[in-house]
């Protein structure tokens, strides 16, 4: 079994679990999923509509996680509105026990302040990470997980990162990109320089930990 940590396109690969982003706007047509109000997406008119309809799908027990959701400092939405935003639905998910899938671009610092700030207990997950290895560091010492998909096909020099985070404390996704999870998988066991079986193993128990699903 191969594991998709985040995807928007369902494949019904009944040799895959995807957990395919659902946004609250959208229909739930899907073995699992995950919902969050995403930071390009803020409606402040539909804010508390969104948020509802969030914390109506976190109690769905095919609803994996809340996200993704997150912080993007390149984007004209204020980042004190953004903020607030994700602070609401981090509170969700403490309420409901949820793993939590992030959007972050360039805002880590913010990240790790207000994980620490309102004592987030869930696994936090930064999907698509692209970033060097000091930036893994800091995430991961800071009890953050990794996902890794886009750019460790598109980026030679991510490999020797990915290469470098513990086992435990990483997922593979493929988010909106033409390839299919195995070519992810393929590229991420040759940067581990690890059987492929081995690598789906390790992927599986990182799923059954954060996700309580295998």
């Amino acid at each position: 079994m191969l594991h998709n940590l985040h995807t928007h396109n369902y494949t019904d690969n009944s040799d895959v679990l995807e957990v395919v982003n659902r946004y609250p706007y959208e229909a739930v047509d899907v073995p699992y999923f995950s919902t969050g109000i995403h930071p390009w997406y803020i409606d402040t008119d539909n804010v508390e509509e969104h948020l509802n309809i969030v914390e109506h799908c976190l109690q769905q027990p095919n609803c994996l996680a809340l996200g993704e959701c997150g912080l993007d400092k390149r984007i004209e939405i204020p980042l004190d509105v953004q903020v607030a935003i994700f602070e609401k639905q981090l509170l969700l998910a403490k309420k409901y026990q949820k793993p939590v899938i992030l959007h972050l671009v360039a805002a880590f610092q913010e990240l790790i302040e207000i994980k620490k700030r309102l004592n987030v207990d869930m696994p936090m997950i930064v999907h698509g990470f692209s970033k060097n290895a000091q930036v893994a560091k800091q995430l991961l010492d800071n009890g953050f997980y990794l996902s890794f998909g886009k750019y460790l096909l598109r980026n030679p020099e991510l490999s020797e990162v990915f290469a470098g985070v513990p086992d435990d404390r990483f997922f593979l996704e493929t988010d909106t990109i033409e390839e299919g999870i195995t070519e992810v998988y393929a590229k991420a066991s040759a940067a581990k320089n690890i059987d492929i079986e081995l690598l789906k193993d390790i992927v599986s128990t990182n799923f059954k930990t954060v996700f309580k699903n295998g």
